[in-house]
C-alpha cells in the first residue's frame, strides 16, 4: 500500500506545483509579462519530478504518471494489478492537487491565463494536439525508461534526468496543448474547469498512452539488441 499511497502524494505535488505555477504565475495573453512565463512553468513541473524523485523513487520508482505506468508494465518492469492500482492511485492525487489548487482560487485571486492549470487545444488543432502529445509522451516515457534501466541506466540520475527531459518537453509543447503528457495531470484540472476541458479530456488520455505503449516497444527493441550484441 505505501507503493500506492506514494504515487497519490507524487501526483497531487506535481499537479499542485506544475499547474499551481500557471494558475499563479504564469503570464496572461495580451497583458504586461508579470509571471514566470512558459520557461518557468516548465520548471516548475519538471523540478516536482526531480523533487519526487529523490523522494518517494526508493519506494514506488516515482512514476507519478499513467503514461511511464504503462510503459514500464508494457516492457516488463511489473504486474498488471500493480500497473492498474498505480494509476487509479495517481488520478485521485491528479484530483487532489486541483482540489487544492480550486480551493486556494476560490479563497483569494490568481494572477496567471486559467484557473485550473486545464489542458486544451483550439478549434481546428485537434490533429496538431495529438501528434504533439503522443511523440512528446513517446520521447518522456522512453527517456524515463532508459534512465531507470538496471542495467543501462542512469543510477541516481535517473530522477535528474527524466525531470530535466520534462522541462524540455513543456517548453516546445505548452504553446500547443499546454502540455500533458499525463493523463493523471489532465483529469483532475479538467474535472474542476468543465466546459472544453471535459470535452476534449479524451484527447490527453488517449494520445500520452498510445506514445507510451509505442515507446514501450521500440525501448524493448533496442535494449533487447544491445543485450544481443553483448
Amino acid at each position: 500500500m505505501n507503493k500506492y499511497i506514494s504515487e497519490m502524494i507524487g501526483t497531487m505535488v506535481l499537479v499542485l506545483m506544475g499547474c499551481g505555477s500557471a494558475v499563479f504565475a504564469g503570464d496572461t495573453p495580451g497583458a504586461v509579462s508579470t509571471g514566470v512565463g512558459t520557461v518557468g512553468v516548465a520548471m516548475a513541473f519538471g523540478l516536482s519530478v526531480v523533487a519526487m524523485a529523490y523522494t518517494i523513487g526508493g519506494i514506488s520508482g516515482c512514476h507519478i504518471n499513467p503514461a511511464i505506468t504503462l510503459g514500464v508494465y508494457c516492457s516488463g518492469g511489473m504486474g498488471g494489478k500493480d500497473a492498474l492500482l498505480y494509476m487509479i492511485f495517481q488520478v485521485i492525487g491528479g484530483i487532489l492537487g486541483s482540489t487544492i489548487l480550486f480551493i486556494l482560487v476560490s479563497t483569494g485571486s490568481h494572477s496567471g491565463p486559467t484557473m485550473t492549470g486545464s489542458n486544451g487545444f483550439g478549434e481546428g488543432e485537434m490533429l496538431q494536439a495529438f501528434i504533439a502529445e503522443t511523440v512528446f509522451t513517446f520521447i518522456f516515457v522512453l527517456v524515463a525508461l532508459g534512465a531507470t534501466d538496471k542495467k543501462k541506466g542512469a543510477g541516481k540520475l535517473a530522477g535528474l534526468a527524466i525531470g530535466l527531459t520534462l522541462i524540455l518537453v513543456h517548453i516546445v509543447c505548452i504553446p500547443i496543448t499546454g502540455t500533458s503528457v499525463n493523463p493523471a495531470r489532465s483529469i483532475g484540472p479538467a474535472l474542476f474547469e468543465g466546459g472544453s476541458a471535459i470535452s476534449q479530456l479524451w484527447l490527453f488520455v488517449v494520445a500520452p498512452l498510445t506514445g507510451s505503449l509505442a515507446s514501450s516497444i521500440v525501448w524493448k527493441t533496442i535494449s533487447h539488441h544491445s543485450d544481443k550484441q553483448q
